[in-house]
């Protein structure tokens, strides 16, 4: 697939994303009145458009492979990820309702800053993620195809699956940014899914990729530097 063909899958991907962020943050809220879900917006957007250009200047292989749609092919993988899915969508739904038009819960100014400053430390640190790992995908599999390798470098040297801890991260600060302590609960249901999904992915890059059981002696921990 050529660069032009990748960009006219990733662009149209992009703002699907960024649309339906929109209809799932401002329709609940019944207003267009809401400072943070469109700071939050523009901030998504600003990184969706950054991350794209500079991969595909820097690393064109990995622009063509997050262009494409993957389905994952192991079964607790497909699982997983459907459960994702169904606790992630309400995670952008619930703030609209509870922050905005129903008040259920009050979240401070300065913990809104906060979920915002997580926000940005969380796009950041997977942005230096994809920087060193040009293997990245949203489905478990070895890249063979590729020479799949064991990256060491990086974020990698702490912690054996970093993009996890990003996304751990940001679905802890969109809540507090949108300003809805009920939202954290869908996203405590996605954590628990992601901490399930990295030690069953552990597993798989233990057994099948070459030289990774090696790394993890020397990186101890999965997820949590100093924890798991």
């Amino acid at each position: 697939m050529t660069g032009n063909k990748s960009s006219a899958r990733f662009i149209p991907k992009l703002v699907f994303f960024l649309v339906l962020q929109m209809v799932f943050l401002l329709l609940p809220a019944g207003t267009f009145r809401w400072p943070e879900a469109w700071v939050y917006l523009g901030l998504f957007l600003i990184y969706g458009i950054a991350i794209g250009l500079w991969l595909k200047k820097h690393d064109p292989e990995l622009f063509r492979e997050r262009a494409k749609i993957k389905i994952p092919k192991r079964g607790w993988d497909k699982i997983i990820g459907i459960g994702l899915a169904i606790f992630f969508i309400p995670v952008y739904i619930i703030p609209g309702f509870d922050a905005v038009r129903y008040g259920w819960s009050q979240v401070p100014l300065p913990v809104k800053i906060l979920g915002f400053i997580l926000f940005v430390v969380s796009v950041a640190w997977s942005a230096r993620v994809a920087k060193e790992n040009t293997y990245l995908s949203r489905i478990v599999e070895i890249q063979k195809d590729r020479g799949h390798k064991v990256i060491t470098s990086g974020p990698y040297r702490f912690v054996r699956h970093p993009m996890y801890l990003g996304s751990i991260v940001y679905l802890i600060g969109i809540p507090l940014a949108l300003g809805s302590l009920y939202a954290l609960i869908p996203s405590a249901l996605c954590i628990i899914l992601l901490i399930i999904r990295t030690r069953l992915e552990d597993k798989t890059l233990h057994s099948e990729l070459e030289g990774y059981t090696e790394y993890a002696k020397n990186t101890r921990y999965r997820l949590f530097p100093g924890i798991w």
